[in-house]
């Protein structure tokens, strides 16, 4: 391999080994440029590549780097609750040491409270651990991709393994994947406002600039820009950490994440609880020392109960529910970057989707062909060029010209050559998807798309932009002396600049009689659905005419009708938005009567006369006529819009207090996808600036995802607050007992510290765990949008933790009492060896675990009574709840754990008493929620909504 140019003086040399090249390459012309990076327009050869990948390594930014795994595990020792824990432990351990006789449950006090802390630490070590080993493998599941040149062919290839000599190709839409030195520019602009700031496109050229700073080279890209109009070839001179991006890369690489709203809105309602629970420790602590109780005894034992009602795992649990949620979506092919977006997905009330490919299959096939007043339908389905057009011969010279107006290709399937022309799998397009479905029909007319470019090679372009509507190339002909506009566009675009008509191979004054004859074929082909394309030329004096001189006085030779077909899945996805009371509003940039067409198809429109707002209807609406059309209930069909106009009405929903999510796949649709609430980028067809600007990422591109995704959305916060109802119910059945003794006058407590702890550790972490993975609820998608200004700990919620902990509490109590007052024994001859005293307190301690264990079956729905949705539909809650009683029965059977937690053997009619005190608890939630569902009943009957 030759050298390469280096950084510094220009001449050349070694290439530095990230593959930078310094050299002032942008005053190079282009031929020369091909020289000094050791390529050729043909690109690199295969094994060049390969030994450069080799030299330079994979074109990858600099990761930040992550903390070692010791840091990692030391991070979680650092929390709030974990010093807690660790002062609270050293506390115990000093005053075990310090007491007479050193009491050996005080010493289980202090080991029990540093085994919490470790056990905690380790579920927030495997759960961070867990989620960046997810982020990566979810993030492998959206490649980035660019076009490269590689032994003559255009291939797609994965952008980490571009490198320098590389020849790409851009389009409108790509990211820019490394640094670039254009070699060909048609109408390029491109925006770097991730380098520079500034959001406004600007224009790039191919020709030799004068040297100066690289970034002010009008005809270099760079990686981590985005194109935004024109096409291009560059040739890559620089890539991973040797790029522009590259420099600033690490310092946002490295910046720290920052917790979500719902995190912080968690942590702080953990601080209230911790201070709560050392207040309550306080006071017990208070109310115990004048009755004679052992000072040191006493705050140990205040200090245990503290440590006890400190909600240490439910930061962890969390997260893992979060995580749980995120997966579960990335399996349905929605990909959540942002953990924030689970949170708002559950309160998303106005949904502005896309037709094309959220909608639709994105398989966009011509049915029909007219011209000169005969239409000429055509059959087949797809990319695969199967297929005939009625009667082709008086339409070839249009499907010609549509083809030669494309930039993208058909790829047949892979290991197949390009005949013969069977089977539908495999086939695909790159680039333009409307365009592929030209180059299709053109090959159903007969038509050879590529040997028809290499008779009239293309030696100019003004691309397609969203504002004329019109795109247009310049071809030579075989002769060599005169050029032709081909023209491919929006019907009413490009009939305006037309002048005459191709009327069967006579060329005819386009009249008023004609005109309106080509209005209506247009407006009958978009009724049944169709996206319609009118396709013209002209002849033009030179290569190079202006974009004017190419499009107008042009010639019509005809219109192109094609449908892409709804999926099939996306009417039932519609219509649980609609049961979901999320409103859909469709944002187009097709024909209204296309537009309707789908909508109706697919359910979106249903009333006989929806509001079909164009482009040019909103630009000459002010803020105050949007915000009455969006506020009235009808529904709203956006069609003919730009970018700007999505953007537009993005904002107006929200200014009205709409959480929106917006779906887009283009570059010129990222403003919107950042400005949304949720920005749903497509991953199968959208660019990668889309990509990178939206939250999630519907890996099938299926409006349908959507839905699913809300679902699970909403699933996740009503799984938060199911287990935050479990893990506070059960604190109340701990405390209750305690007080009622202390005021009752008996001596001892009727469960010890180290029984607490062992309840926290064996019934609440695995269950709550469960209860964070519990499916949705068969009608989570009937009920409205959950306000912004919802809390986790509403008045519902509480309600529903005093009343479930208020009927633990009352069975825990009438157990322990109902055995003290059994045996006959006065309270104050009590000790804490005493028999009944520690069958008691077992009593106790087994009845909260048997309770938590029916508890968490009561609280896995809020409406729904649980044996509708089935007992056994959550294995892993049943395991867990098993592996918690399990533990008790250990603790009240065998001899070395009773030592421990001072515990007695239970009787089977023990177990039976506690058994049924389990069941009362399911029974009462269960008949709250049948009056909850009878009441609401009653209200929609009477004509009021309740929720």
């Amino acid at each position: 391999m030759t050298q390469l140019l280096t950084p510094g003086d220009g001449r050349k040399g070694p290439a530095t080994a990230t593959g930078a090249v310094a050299t002032p390459v942008q005053t190079e012309p282009p031929g020369d440029v091909f020289v000094a990076l050791d390529t050729s327009p043909r690109g690199l050869t295969a094994a060049d590549a390969v030994a450069r990948r080799g030299r330079y390594g994979p074109n990858e930014l600099p990761r930040a780097r992550s903390r070692g795994l010791w840091r990692q595990l030391a991070a979680q020792f650092t929390d709030l609750f974990a010093v807690v824990l660790l002062v609270a432990s050293a506390i115990t351990f000093l005053a075990y040491a310090l007491q007479p006789s050193q009491d050996v449950g005080t010493f289980r006090l202090a080991v029990a409270i540093l085994g919490v802390v470790l056990l905690n630490a380790s579920i927030g070590f495997a759960q961070e651990y867990s989620a960046e080993r997810t982020a990566q493998s979810l993030q492998a599941m959206v490649p980035h991709t660019c076009r490269v040149l590689r032994d003559g062919e255009r291939q797609d290839l994965p952008a980490h393994e571009l490198v320098p000599g590389d020849v790409v190709v851009l389009e409108a839409g790509d990211a820019v994947s490394a640094d670039c030195r254009l070699v060909e520019a048609h109408e390029v602009s491109v925006n770097n406002a991730a380098l520079t700031g500034e959001s406004d496109a600007v224009g790039r050229t191919g020709e030799p600039v004068a040297a100066g700073p690289l970034l002010e080279a009008r005809n270099c890209v760079f990686m981590g820009t985005d194109v935004v109009a024109g096409s291009a070839k560059a040739v890559v001179f620089a890539t991973g950490a040797a790029t522009e991006f590259g420099r600033i890369f690490r310092l946002a690489a490295a910046a720290p994440r920052q917790k979500t709203p719902l995190q912080l809105q968690v942590s702080s309602m953990a601080r209230r609880v911790a201070g709560v629970a050392l207040a309550i420790g306080a006071g017990l602590f208070a109310v115990r020392v004048p009755t004679g109780q052992p000072f040191v005894e006493t705050f140990v034992f205040a200090l245990g109960v503290m440590v006890a009602l400190v909600p240490e795992g439910l930061p962890a649990t969390l997260s893992v529910s979060l995580a749980i949620g995120v997966r579960r979506m990335a399996r349905r092919h929605a990909l959540v970057k942002k953990l924030l977006a689970v949170e708002a997905l559950g309160s998303t009330t106005v949904v502005c989707t896309d037709k094309t490919g959220t909608l639709t299959q994105a398989e966009m096939t011509i049915t029909q062909v007219w011209s000169g007043g005969a239409s000429h339908p055509v059959s087949g389905v797809g990319y695969a060029p199967v297929g005939e057009v009625t009667d082709a011969a008086p339409v070839r010279e249009l499907l010609r010209a549509a083809a030669l107006c494309c930039n993208a290709r058909l790829v047949p399937p892979a290991g197949t050559g390009r005949l013969p022309r069977s089977g539908r799998e495999g086939w695909r397009v790159l680039g333009d998807s409307t365009e592929g479905a030209l180059l299709v029909v053109a090959e159903k007319g007969g038509i050879d798309p590529a040997a028809e470019e290499a008779r009239a090679p293309r030696v100019a372009e003004h691309p397609f932009d969203s504002v004329r509507k019109l795109m247009s190339t310049v071809h030579g002909t075989t002769d060599g002396d005169s050029y032709r506009a081909y023209v491919k566009g929006a019907p009413q675009e490009l009939l305006a600049r037309c002048t005459d008509i191709d009327w069967n191979g006579e060329r005819r004054p386009l009249t008023d009689e004609l005109r309106a004859e080509v209005i209506e074929t247009n407006d009958a082909l978009a009724s049944q659905g169709l996206r319609v394309l009118a396709v013209g030329w002209r002849p033009v004096s030179g290569p190079h005419p202006t974009q004017d001189g190419a499009e107008s006085g042009l010639t019509l030779l005809g219109l192109v009708g094609m449908l892409d077909p709804p999926r099939a899945e996306v009417s039932d996805a519609v219509d649980a938005c609609r049961r979901a009371g999320i409103r859909i509003v469709m944002v187009t940039g097709d024909h209204p009567l296309t537009a309707e067409a789908v909508a109706r198809r697919v359910g979106i429109v249903r009333q006989a006369a929806p509001a079909v707002v164009t482009g040019a209807s909103l630009d000459a609406m002010n803020d105050d006529a949007l915000d009455g059309l969006l506020a009235e209930p009808a529904e709203l069909l956006l069609c003919r819009v730009s970018p700007e106009h999505k953007m537009r009405v993005v904002t107006a929903l929200q200014r009205r207090g709409e959480v929106v999510a917006v779906t887009g796949d283009g570059a010129n649709d990222a403003p919107a996808l950042k400005h949304a609430d949720i920005g749903v980028a497509m991953g199968a067809s959208g660019t990668d600036v889309a990509r990178e600007s939206a939250v999630m990422v519907l890996l099938d591109d299926s409006f349908a995802s959507i839905a699913t995704a809300v679902r699970l959305g909403r699933s996740v916060y009503q799984n938060i607050r199911k287990f935050l109802i479990y893990l506070f119910s059960h604190n109340i059945a701990e405390l209750v007992p305690i007080l009622a003794a202390t005021f009752a006058g008996f001596p001892l407590v009727p469960i010890t510290a180290v029984q607490i702890l062992a309840i926290d550790l064996g019934s609440d972490v695995l269950p709550a765990l469960a209860l964070g993975a519990e499916p949705p609820e068969p009608d989570v998608m009937d009920r409205p949008p959950r306000s912004r200004r919802d809390r986790l700990f509403s008045a519902g919620v509480m309600g529903r933790i005093l009343f479930l902990g208020g009927i633990q509490a009352l069975g825990v109590c009438a157990v322990f009492f109902w055995h003290i007052h059994a045996s006959g024994i006065p309270y104050s001859h009590f000790t804490e060896d005493n028999a009944v005293y520690r069958e008691a307190i077992t009593m106790v301690q087994a009845g909260i675990v048997v309770s938590q264990f029916f508890n968490a079956l009561a609280v896995r729905t809020d409406r729904q009574s649980v044996f509708r949705i089935g007992l056994l539909s959550n294995p892993w809650l049943l395991a867990a709840g098993c592996f918690g009683i399990g533990l008790m029965a250990a603790i009240s059977y065998l001899p070395a754990l009773r030592a421990v937690f001072n515990t007695a053997p239970l009787a089977a009619a023990d177990w039976a008493v506690l058994a049924g005190f389990g069941v009362l608890l399911l029974a009462a939630e269960e008949s709250r929620k049948w009056w909850l569902r009878r009441h609401r009943s009653g209200n929609r009957r009477g004509g009021v909504r309740c929720e």
